[in-house]
């Protein structure tokens, strides 16, 4: 094991000094990685010079996700004591389906799970919650326990008549995926109208429902959502709950991007009307700046959790009670230990903490959106207290700038569309970022254009 870990500490001080001179790399096309890199398995085992050689230039020459050039995905950065529990957990291996394998390691993620209920105001008695490795497994399971509490056969039967969710047309797209895994149908899925921000129109909502119902089908699921994807748009949850209560559907909020601001006093009224929601979900790795993944899903109830989920298996579950046994309550039987990474980052920075992590990236996004309202060359597209800043810049084609960037290894950043407009996506979430850090986003992309791109253009 020394030898391994000599060689981790020699990539990775290979890697954090190269980050500094290089925040983006240059991009390899899939038809040229083989020549590039050595990843050809061979018969025979290699030395270990050839070895570590090979694994630290893999490494090298993948794209950087955690530093101050990347504005691509809703995730970035690198929070050294979230690492740090994550690394832990890959050591000690523990998978959370028993507490006979896992130990302290399952009041870790109980911890967790009940102060976020207790922030949602649910029923500290009734709710509960489980860790996922992503926001399309927690809005399945969402779903899933919508379709078996509308229809209590269906677990055992299948579904057997035409079931139908609503979510916005802003959404994410897993809600049809999952409609589909879920035997419901991806033509079932009611895509509502939103706003001219990106919002669910509640009124549109009754609308739809009330269509259905008089055509003889069966709505059973409401999925509103808490930063949409490309506006980063919060969907009026209090608006929403009180047309899901009125037909007595299950409400869940998607808040995979935008969900944690549940733990920010200046910004959970983002998602007011949250304690009416029956379920509720977020991604640490987003908004909490986690590694890659960790997903909550927050249940009102949680004896839906255990009807939809609990499978008996008595060659695992051997000991202690059902609600120590993560397995009862989770899609995956071996799972790793998603949850040590939160709590060393939340347990060492404390309540407080977290809200600032919170807190600075809306003021990121604020500085960054009123740089484009106060320069005449952008046009600015996105609205206040969002994640998301979108723009266009001297009306260059969004696709093209950022292929330009990618390719020059300038900047990664991505682009979106909204209501027939493609724009620049510029993401916040990295709040490890400072102010200039953001600033210099800008003045990077100004100069490339006028300096290379303009130039390549003509």
């Amino acid at each position: 094991m020394k030898f391994e870990l000599d060689v981790f500490r020699q990539i990775t001080d290979a890697l954090l000094a190269d980050e500094k001179k290089n925040p983006v790399v240059p991009p390899i096309s899939p038809d040229q990685i083989l020549s590039i890199l050595d990843l050809e398995l061979s018969q025979q085992g290699i030395t270990d010079e050839e070895f570590v050689n090979a694994l630290q230039e893999l490494i090298l020459k993948s794209p950087r996700t955690t530093t101050s050039g990347f504005f691509n995905q809703l995730f970035g950065g690198r929070n050294a004591r979230a690492t740090l529990g994550d690394l832990l957990a890959v050591v000690m291996n523990n998978a959370m389906h028993t507490y006979k394998v896992s130990g302290p390691m399952v009041e870790v993620e109980k911890v967790m799970v009940r102060h976020i209920c207790s922030l949602l105001n649910y029923d500290a008695t009734a709710c509960g919650g489980t860790i996922a490795s992503g926001g399309s497994l927690t809005n399945l399971m969402a779903m899933l326990m919508a379709r078996d509490k509308k229809i209590k056969s269906a677990k055992f039967e299948g579904v057997t008549q035409k079931m139908i969710a609503y979510t916005s047309e802003e959404s994410h797209y897993s809600i049809s995926k999952n409609a589909a895994i879920l035997g419901i149908g991806r033509d079932q899925v009611r895509y509502i109208e939103t706003n001219d921000k990106g919002e669910m129109l509640a009124s549109a909502l009754d609308k739809a429902i009330q269509n259905d119902i008089d055509q003889g089908f069966n709505p059973f699921f409401v999925n509103a959502t808490a930063g949409t994807t490309v506006m980063g748009a919060f969907d009026p949850i209090d608006e929403i709950a009180e047309v899901s209560q009125k037909y007595n559907l299950w409400l869940h909020v998607d808040g995979a991007y935008c969900g944690s601001v549940i733990l920010s006093k200046n910004y959970s009224f983002l998602v007011k009307g949250h304690e009416k929601t029956d379920s509720f979900s977020l991604n640490a790795h987003k908004m909490l700046g986690t590694p890659l993944t960790s997903s909550f899903i927050l249940v009102k109830d949680k004896k839906d959790l255990y009807y939809s989920l609990d499978n008996d298996a008595n060659y695992l579950f051997q000991m202690n009670e059902d609600e120590y046994n993560l397995g009862k309550v989770s899609l995956q039987c071996g799972r790793r230990n998603d949850g040590l990474k939160v709590w060393t980052l939340w347990k060492s920075v404390g309540h407080e903490g977290i809200q600032q992590i919170v807190d600075h990236q809306f003021h990121l996004a604020k500085l960054g959106r009123d740089y484009v309202k106060n320069h005449p060359d952008y046009t600015l597209y996105s609205n206040e207290n969002t994640l998301s800043i979108c723009f266009n810049y001297k009306d260059i084609p969004a696709q093209d700038i950022c292929k330009a960037l990618y390719e020059d290894a300038a900047l990664m950043v991505g682009y979106g569309s909204f209501k027939g407009t493609t724009f620049v996506r510029l993401i916040s979430i990295n709040y490890g970022n400072s102010d200039e850090q953001i600033l210099n986003f800008f003045k990077k992309l100004e100069s490339f254009v006028e300096e290379k791109y303009l130039i390549e253009m003509t």
